[in-house]
């Protein structure tokens, strides 16, 4: 018995004390860049960080609320919201009412998680539609540092997994950014709003080659400068209840449409 438990000690401590004649395909594993995330990103990306090693995808967050999710109806047209905190502070039932459409949405999230938890958190739901709001996480490196290829191919992804599993991916452009608030004065730089619009314009072109629905908040965000209006966010990201309640519209317009252009024809 002994014997065994030194082997399988051995055999757990072999990654980390490799020899150098030990083939391994893969490069050497490099640091982590040193970065100040400042007094409230750090200790909050530091909590987060430490759960995520366990969950990376933090599928623990909606595991209760999937099971307890009463059984489909019949004909009912479900529809999932996947996204970051943009979509975590959209209460579905309060502008969509009577609707069934799902949030679930995860403040702070990134592209990766989300394909990680797509199963869960969208698949196993049995939506007809699910609509995709993310990317603007991604661009600020605080969860992961990702160029605009990956994210784009991220992106691609989950339009795969949707359409493997019978849904229709609903993309939306990330929303509109700015910087007139104390506490938002460093968004335009934090958050790379040219790298934004460069990925809006990927989105744009993705989705019209695949023929999938292409939600744009922009146009009813945006002010003169071509940010977010003034009124319509506090913090220079999120959108406000009276955002919210202009952009409902355009979702459910575009939902209609892409159930509708993918219903059967009889």
């Amino acid at each position: 018995m002994f014997r065994h438990l030194v082997l399988a000690l051995a055999l757990i401590a072999s990654p980390l004390t490799a020899h150098a004649q030990d083939y391994q395909s893969s490069p050497p594993r490099q640091d982590a860049t040193a970065r100040d995330f400042g007094p409230y990103l750090g200790p909050y990306r530091a909590k987060v960080t430490a759960k995520m090693l366990e969950d990376f995808g933090e599928q623990y967050l909606y595991a209760p609320l999937n099971a307890a999710l009463p059984a489909l109806k019949p004909d009912e047209d479900r529809v999932v919201f996947l996204g970051d905190s943009i979509t975590d502070r959209w209460n579905l039932a309060q502008f969509f009412p009577g609707k069934p459409y799902i949030n679930r949405g995860i403040g702070g999230q990134v592209t990766p998680q989300m394909i990680i938890r797509f199963q869960a958190d969208v698949v196993a739901l049995h939506p007809k539609a699910v609509v995709i709001l993310a990317g603007i996480n991604d661009v600020q490196g605080v969860f992961q540092v990702e160029s605009e290829p990956q994210i784009e191919t991220n992106y691609l992804t989950l339009a795969e997994l949707a359409e493997a599993n019978g849904i229709i991916p609903i993309f939306t452009e990330i929303t509109p950014i700015n910087n007139y608030t104390p506490n938002a004065a460093t968004v335009l730089e934090d958050r790379h709003a040219d790298e934004l619009t460069r990925l809006n314009g990927w989105l744009e072109a993705f989705c019209a080659g695949h023929g999938y629905t292409l939600i744009d908040y922009g146009p009813i965000l945006r002010d003169d400068k071509g940010l977010m209006r003034a009124d319509f966010t506090t913090d220079g990201i999120h959108p406000t209840d009276s955002a919210y309640a202009v952009m409902a519209p355009v979702a459910e317009k575009a939902i209609e449409q892409a159930l509708m252009s993918a219903a059967p024809r009889p």
